[in-house]
């Protein structure tokens, strides 16, 4: 989405309904304008298009980044054999053990702010430099979910690194994504004439199209460890084994047997005719959760409820693990050396993440987490007493220090570091699942890097599979949602049809009602009374939109000459909202049209106070898009929603 610098200008709402003023009133004092006698079309309640096959893009080939909190990575295909993805080749360095086919979040600046390094070789060698000489280097890590809980992001938003410094957060992305287009692309990602190449692949939808092609032989299913049905070589995909399964219930009394002992029974005999399911994306900063619906004939996919999700991603447990080093050497310790000595830092979070992947609900052994010496010698020198001897002083009795200079830690202890986040993802799982909307889902996918995880694993079964509900791991769960990707890419339409997020519209004046309307939101003018801030819906939160439904408005320049219309954008989780000034109502954007000069042969015999710009605004994709076109001349208006600039 292309985004305009604001100017500052006013646009003019047209209606031609008695009750309602042709303003969209901005907070503070809003102004009004004579109406153009232009009706706007009203938003549909529900889409009702055709069905019709996903268009596949027309593309030679499909790149799809993966921007995660904790790693990234790259997959793409070509158009001549679309199901081969093909992953990015392995990286340098990397952790012992670990597939190397996506690289860690890590970006790593020189002191002046200039790019030096992505990945394993930013963490590397941010490693390897001199205590004091890191102190001057930008490092920053897991820095996608430090914008999550921002609920101000505008183009100053700024992002911190390890040692306390702070930079644009437009400028750490575009480093890093800069990185991506020169490893993977030796192009550029997109430009403004070609904004359409560039698309937005939701995480939980592109896991969800991806799942719906497994092979059975490639999930697990939790409830017997095994690869699920694909112990006889069932090759058939999701989809293709739905259809097949419901052919074999309406043609055998005895289909449940029979579909067991051809390797489809323990996980599609039971699903409901139309075949919802319900996908998981555990990553490293938050889990989201979908359910989608396969319909038929083509195996598009229908949302059942709006995509939800929280802060209940990997980090959570790097997070614990940090208030458990507070709590044994203190939160003033903790805070310094991070500080002062943030490389080492980051390689005591390495070693603990090395740990972490080895921990499991049923491992007998304790686990040793190493420090780094620069740990131990600050903190002799800081406290006057080694950490052996803070070790004992404190009330944690389930850290001892071992002989061999670690922290050993025993496997309870591990796992309790894991229950408030995988007890966040499951609560919010149980919420999902006792929606009205999504009754009927038998199947839930457990997707994305943090699902690798043997302990969320086994608490989600042990939680959700005695309510009837299969748990389902794809073999590949950690690239899920990069392959998905591609997948998406190839054919952007499979997603059919969505839930708004949330309520979105403008601000109107309407005809004031005495006894309807409060009296504070009376304004008169010109002898005429208005209701002001009123709250005009476009689309309601939880309302279906169709891919490619259209909501249709007309504007008009409020005076001749002016070259732009510019109107806020109010948004709410509320479907009942009034006004723009209730609580929960905020501006969350600006659409803006760009005109042509009226003195332009385009516009010649138009009269500026009739001109006529009609925008159409789509709901309905991974992102709001907007169309509009000057009546009078029935060309394209540049249009453009601004969700950043204040």
């Amino acid at each position: 989405m292309l985004t305009v610098p604001e100017m500052g200008l006013q646009g003019l709402y047209i209606s031609s309904s008695p009750e309602r003023s042709p303003v969209p009133s901005p907070p503070g004092s809003p102004r009004t304008q004579e109406s153009c006698g232009i009706a706007p079309l009203t938003p549909s309640q529900s889409p009702k298009p055709e069905v019709r096959a996903p268009q596949r893009a027309s593309f030679s080939v499909v790149v799809a980044i993966d921007f995660g909190t904790t790693s990234s990575g790259y997959a793409f295909s070509f158009a001549t054999d679309p199901e081969a993805i093909h992953m990015m080749r392995k990286w340098e360095g990397g952790d012992p053990g670990v597939a190397h086919q996506k690289t860690p979040t890590c970006l790593l600046l020189t002191p002046e702010g200039i790019f030096h390094s992505f990945g394993y070789t930013a963490r590397d060698y941010y490693h390897d430099l001199d205590p004091e000489e890191a102190r001057d280097w930008l490092y920053f890590e897991k820095f996608k979910m430090k914008i999550h809980s921002a609920t101000d992001l505008t183009l100053k938003t700024q992002l911190e690194a390890v040692n306390g410094k702070k930079m644009l957060a437009l400028e750490v992305f575009a480093h890093a994504l800069r990185f991506f287009k020169e490893h993977a692309l030796q192009a550029g990602l997109v430009s403004r004439e070609d904004a359409e190449k560039l698309l937005i692949a939701l995480e939980p939808e592109a896991a969800s199209v991806y799942c719906r092609k497994l092979r059975l032989h490639q999930l697990m299913d939790l409830s017997s460890r095994t690869a699920g049905g694909g112990r006889l070589g069932e090759r058939r995909s999701i989809d293709s084994s739905f259809r097949h399964a419901r052919e074999q219930l309406r043609r055998s009394r005895h289909s449940r047997t029979f579909l067991v002992e051809s390797g489809v029974g323990e996980l599609w005999s039971e699903m409901q005719e139309g075949d919802r399911y319900m996908v998981a994306d555990c990553g490293g900063g938050t889990v989201d959760l979908t359910v989608h619906q396969l319909e038929q004939p083509h195996g598009t996919l229908k949302e059942l409820y709006k995509a939800s999700g929280g802060p209940y991603g990997a980090v959570g447990v790097d997070l614990a693990f940090e208030q458990l080093l507070c709590r044994i050497f203190g939160e003033d310790f903790i805070a310094k050396f991070k500080r002062q000595r943030p490389a080492a830092w980051v390689d005591l979070t390495i070693a603990f993440e090395a740990r972490k992947r080895t921990a499991g609900p049923h491992r007998a052994g304790a686990l040793n987490i190493s420090l780094p010496f620069s740990f131990i010698d600050f903190y002799r020198k800081q406290r006057g007493h080694n950490v052996e001897t803070a070790l004992r002083r404190s009330s944690v009795n389930f850290v001892k220090w071992s002989s061999q200079g670690m922290l050993r830690m025993s496997c309870e202890a591990m796992n309790e570091l894991f229950q408030p986040t995988v007890s966040g993802i499951i609560q919010h799982i149980e919420m999902l699942l006792a929606k009205p909307e999504v009754q009927g889902v038998k199947l839930l996918f457990l997707v994305g890097g943090f699902a690798e995880s043997a302990v969320l694993q086994h608490a989600v079964q042990e939680a959700l599979g005695n309510r009837g509900l299969r748990v389902v791991v794809p073999h590949d769960v950690g690239l899920t949602i990069l392959k998905g990707a591609v997948l998406f890419g190839q054919a952007p339409g499979v997603v059919r049809v969505r839930r708004s997020p949330l309520t979105y519209g403008v601000g109107v004046l309407n005809r004031f009602v005495p006894g309807h309307h409060p009296p504070e939101k009376l304004l008169v003018r010109d002898g005429r009374r208005w209701c002001t801030d009123v709250f005009e819906r476009f689309v309601a939160a939880e309302q279906s939109v169709a891919l490619g439904e259209e909501v249709r408005r007309s504007y008009c320049p409020a005076r001749p000459g002016q070259r732009r219309v510019l109107i806020n954008l109010y948004c709410c989780a509320a479907e009942d909202a009034r006004f723009i000034t209730d609580p929960g109502v905020r501006k969350c954007g600006a659409l803006s049209l760009e005109l042509e000069p009226e003195g332009s042969p385009e516009n010649t015999g138009t009269s500026p106070s009739r001109r006529e710009i009609r925008a159409a605004m789509q709901f309905g994709d991974t992102e709001i898009k907007v169309t509009a076109v000057d009546v009078s001349t029935n060309r394209s208006v540049r249009a453009a929603i601004d969700f950043l600039s204040n």
